[in-house]
């Protein structure tokens, strides 16, 4: 109701400039069109005083002739109504306006521009599509269109079109977007590989690195299709990049690390690897890799004393987790039934975090999604840090 006030407000003083501006200019018929004001304005006004606010809203429309100084108002008209998400609306003041032929090439553009935003706002991604398409043809509002149609181009994972457009914005405004394009080539390549083809998925990765070198999903993905095809060394010489890339991913490569190690029966470089690792990065999930090669190796106490060292540095729910499970083997009776208890409250906590969360808008998740599923951009769900992450 208080939006439906807000519009009327807004119109009543825009209704009286209009009237006052077709009065002016059509002096030839003063009484006819002050008439034909006035019997407008007073039914609006009825409405309005009648709580019927959309019929007055209408009403008021009506009475804005669509003119070089009015075409300013239909374009905020219309914008309001979509933002208020009366779509039906937008879309018919934008396309009245399209439709006068005494518009500017320039104000033309302008209501297709908003009349496709009206159309992508309903959902209607064809026809919204086809609009911006011509605003790029006629170079009018082309970054505004561009942008819009890159949305559109992803909202149908249309990854090809979304690169073309990604580029073209590059070329028109300067503007970087190597990292989007980066993650189009990924959505590219993983469709490849779940059709098990490995060769054009390898080739859209290469393509990801071109346009973004430290497009660390693209390393992960590639070292995920060469262990597929059995290329483990190849795949630990691409997740030996990850560091580099963005280290903060690391726990990402270190499943992948340990699996290509183990198929090579090169476990004691695997761990070599990890520690160094550990020892230049830090972070919880090395520790727990490193902690596993050493129990299997020397055994669940030089494993624990290992965890130990390093929570005395940096404390971790994940790491005490791991210590009490490799004091459990060893403890008996009161000891053996408190460290269950414990046990099973480190289990909760970890049950109840989430690993992953957007810098961006804060969405927690439980996996890694390389676009926020909770404001749409990419690249910003990162491995949480801290006593409770890594």
């Amino acid at each position: 109701m208080t939006l439906e006030l807000t519009l009327l407000f807004f119109l009543l003083p825009v209704a009286f400039l209009s009237g006052w501006w077709i009065g002016r200019r059509n002096r030839r018929q003063p009484e006819k069109r002050s008439e034909a004001f006035s019997s407008g304005y007073f039914k609006g006004l009825n409405y309005l005083l009648n709580e019927q606010q959309d019929k007055a809203i209408d009403v008021f429309v009506q009475m804005l002739e669509v003119d070089s100084e009015t075409v300013e108002t239909h374009l905020a008209l219309g914008n309001l109504f979509r933002r208020r998400g009366e779509v039906d609306r937008a879309i018919r003041i934008h396309q009245n306006l399209i439709a006068r032929p005494t518009l500017s090439k320039d104000q033309r553009a302008r209501a297709l521009l908003e009349l496709g935003q009206d159309y992508l706002r309903a959902g209607m991604l064809g026809r919204a599509e086809a609009l911006f398409l011509e605003l790029v043809d006629q170079g009018l509002y082309q970054q505004e269109a561009l942008e819009r149609l890159l949305d559109i181009y992803q909202q149908e994972k249309e990854w090809g079109k979304a690169i073309d457009a990604a580029r073209c914005i590059e070329r028109t405004a300067g503007q970087r977007r190597g990292v989007l394009i980066a993650h189009f080539y990924c959505e590219q390549a993983a469709q490849w590989q779940q059709k098990g083809d490995m060769k054009p998925a390898l080739k859209c990765l290469k393509q990801a690195l071109a346009a973004d070198r430290n497009a660390v999903r693209a390393s992960l993905l590639k070292a995920e299709i060469e262990q597929q095809m059995g290329r483990h060394k190849l795949a630990i010489k691409t997740l030996s990049q990850v560091e580099q890339q963005d280290a903060d991913f690391i726990p990402e490569a270190v499943p992948l690390l340990l699996r290509s190690y183990e198929a090579l029966g090169q476990s004691h470089k695997g761990e070599h690897y990890l520690r160094h690792l550990l020892r230049k990065h830090g972070g919880i999930t090395p520790l727990l890799a490193v902690a596993d090669l050493v129990r299997q190796a020397q055994g669940e106490q030089a494993a624990a004393e290992l965890v130990i060292r390093y929570l005395r540095k940096r404390p971790s729910v994940r790491g005490l987790d791991k210590l009490i499970e490799l004091q459990l083997h060893s403890g008996q009776g009161e000891l053996q039934e408190n460290l269950l208890i414990l046990k099973e409250l480190a289990d909760k906590l970890l049950q109840e975090k989430t690993p992953y969360r957007c810098r961006n808008c804060g969405f927690g998740s439980k996996a890694l999604c390389w676009q926020c599923p909770g404001c749409k951009q990419w690249n910003s769900i990162r491995p949480v840090q801290g006593v409770s992450g890594e």
